[in-house]
């Protein structure tokens, strides 16, 4: 959307979180509240450089490693991977009342 702030609009991509959408803007000199549509074609480029070219991992790549990831847990039978299976808290939350 054309009206939000870019660190908004950052926050949208799986990967990037409050504090990596501010650390970015910061890097590349954006006010705080610049909006979308008062970017510059010259810093939009800039923006979409920075994004791509860092060793951030996000959108398809961070989903096939979480899958992966969830995967072999499974695969090797863990407790982690079975919770996960059966579709119960993986972390030691109560059952008792919630999540059966």
């Amino acid at each position: 959307p054309e009206n939000t702030t870019v660190v908004i609009a950052l926050k949208r991509i799986s990967g990037i979180g409050q504090f990596r959408a501010e650390v970015i803007t910061h890097r590349l000199g954006f006010c705080r509240n610049l909006k979308i549509k008062d970017l510059t074609h010259q810093q939009s480029r800039k923006l979409t450089h920075l994004v791509r070219n860092s060793d951030m991992t996000i959108n398809t790549e961070l989903t096939r490693i979480l899958r992966a990831t969830q995967t072999r847990l499974v695969r090797i039978k863990s407790y982690r991977g079975l919770r996960k299976l059966k579709g119960f808290p993986v972390r030691g939350q109560r059952t008792r009342s919630n999540s059966k």
